[in-house]
């Protein structure tokens, strides 16, 4: 991608200094930087955004020191090799870079390849446009529709290790039972005999084939969590051996990856043999049992060492990219970790949260930093949090109103996925809530659908800060309220004990979801009781 923007360039720096110092205040496109270092003086009101998923409730940057380096970490979530800011200038490389914010000045430096910086219009929206077309462009593709259309329903937490197909079987009759409609179910970690060993625990399922029947006649698609790690003391880690499809350490040594859940061999994606391999057996999990899709987890960066030897020289960011490449063949998907895969048709959840309101408040900056860098396809995490230690042990305590706030929250994002089961934890008022949740999601679902598909040709974000859609109305920090779309502003409650809410209107009409009107720009305190989402429609 480099090449190309390098290509029409009026100023290349293939010899430039150890340390490059420009402040790019060039209207032209044609005019950037290219260097493995260099410095931006911060303009006057200039914000920033991208990097790590993760730091959203830290942006948007540029008002205090920060700093961070991309290479060999993805912070357990989605990364981007971008910088992008409210007067239309970026920053980007194919390579991980490390930046710092401080003194007025945005420091950029690379030992892995050049750093390009430029402009490209004067808002955030309108930069973003132009390095989603030039660095990421959208294939035209979405995952599959029913992620964006029903809700998702994932075992892990009712669960956890213990998948069973009785258990599972139960869980899905429940969803039914208590009124919830069918969707996306994912069975979690622990369905398979051994990672690398993708064939249903004969010990734990006695009729998967027909288990899985019976969810697709009840309206359910399902997926199976797979992940690129191999147990090392079993005969196919052997045969993997043999065929130098696994990393290796050394030239007489696989590559002992420690993850959270112990130490294994890892699968080498830049063997094409080894990937085909591996998608041999998801194809015969489809074929062989009906399964729909996979939730493709870990390949988190630091799994890999720079120094593992491959098929191919690879960098720790380049082997999770990869992973996510695997997924582009199959719709129906989930990535939690990912670098450089915007504009892919995957489905990106964020990361794991806690049960508890801190990590609630961060799902609207994440979601809203995940849309900015690229990657428009956005789950929230699982509703009430997919921490699973949240939930284990005497102190596990489960709080009815956060649960409740969080389902809010995810009813009219891109995704909503549950997993504790509402009708297990709640009681029945505060059921029914999550319940209509659902339902509002299904209500706009075609509506989402179809933002869906626009993203895939133009590849703006579904859900987008006040920022992007008002620019330079002074909205750059609100991140407790978002826009679906350009029309519907979406203000939910994530505090604990509060019945109101303050809610900034941009310019406009608005229609409320209580059949309020509020003419904007204005802000506005509004009453949220527990059972309400505050939207407004735009006239």
């Amino acid at each position: 991608m480099l090449r190309k923007i390098t290509a029409f360039s009026l100023l290349l720096f293939f010899s430039l200094p150890a340390f490059a110092m420009a402040d790019l205040n060039e209207q032209k496109l044609e005019n950037h930087l290219l260097g493995q270092k260099l410095q931006l003086t911060l303009k006057d009101g200039e914000k920033w955004w991208g990097g790590f998923t993760t730091d959203g409730k830290l942006m948007p940057f540029g008002s205090g020191p920060l700093s961070r380096d991309l290479y060999g970490n993805n912070q357990g979530n989605q990364a981007q090799p971008l910088l992008i800011s409210n007067m239309g200038r970026f920053v980007w490389s194919d390579h991980p870079f490390k930046y710092t914010f401080a003194d007025g000045k945005l420091n950029l430096e690379s030992e892995h390849g050049d750093i390009i910086a430029g402009r490209s219009g004067k808002t955030l929206r309108e930069v973003f446009l132009y390095v989603s077309e030039r660095f990421f462009p959208s294939n035209g593709k979405i995952p599959d529709p029913i992620l964006f259309t029903n809700p998702q329903y994932n075992t892990w937490i009712e669960l956890m290790y213990d998948q069973r197909e009785d258990k599972i079987r139960k869980y899905a009759n429940d969803i039914i039972k208590n009124g919830f409609p069918p969707g996306v179910l994912m069975i979690d970690d622990n369905w398979q005999e051994d990672y690398g060993n993708w064939d249903f625990h004969p010990g734990r399922f006695n009729k998967p084939k027909d288990m899985i029947d019976s969810f697709h006649a009840m309206g359910f698609k399902v997926m199976l969590w797979i992940c690129p790690y191999i147990s090392p003391d079993m005969e196919i880690s052997r045969f993997l051996e043999r065929k130098r499809y696994l990393l290796r350490q050394d030239k007489w040594s696989i590559y002992i990856c420690k993850w959270w859940n112990g130490y294994s061999s890892v699968i080498d994606l830049t063997n094409p043999g080894a990937v085909n391999w591996f998608k041999g057996r998801l194809d015969y999990l489809r074929q062989t049992y009906g399964v729909d899709g996979f939730k493709f987890d870990g390949a988190d960066t630091p799994h890999y060492k720079p120094n593992i030897i491959a098929a191919e020289k690879a960098t720790p960011n380049r082997n999770t990219e990869l992973w996510a490449l695997l997924g582009t063949h199959y719709p129906l998907n989930e990535y939690r970790a990912c670098w450089k895969a915007a504009g892919l048709p995957l489905a990106q959840r964020l990361r794991d949260k806690s049960h508890s309101w801190s990590d609630l408040q961060r799902l609207m900056p994440d979601a809203l930093a995940l849309g900015l860098m690229g990657y428009a396809y956005v789950c929230p995490d699982l509703i009430g949090g997919g921490e699973f230690g949240s939930f284990l042990g005497p102190n596990a305590q489960i709080d009815e109103e956060l649960i409740v706030r969080y389902a809010q929250c995810s009813a009219l994002m891109p995704m909503m996925q549950f997993s504790v089961a509402p009708w297990r934890v709640l009681n029945k008022k505060n059921q029914n809530i999550c319940l209509q949740m659902a339902k509002l999601h299904m209500k706009m679902g075609d509506e989402i659908l179809a933002l869906a598909k626009a993203s895939s040709k133009t590849g703006e974000p579904i859900i987008r800060n006040l920022e992007y859609m008002y620019p330079h109305t002074g909205y750059e920090n609100v991140k407790d309220q978002f826009m679906l779309g350009k029309d519907i502003l979406v203000a939910p409650l994530v505090e604990k004990d509060k019945k109101s809410r303050n809610v900034i209107f941009p310019e406009g009409t608005w229609l409320g979801d209580d059949g309020s009107q509020v003419t904007g720009p204005c802000q506005k305190q509004i009453l949220v009781p527990i059972e309400r989402l505050p939207w407004y429609r735009l006239k």
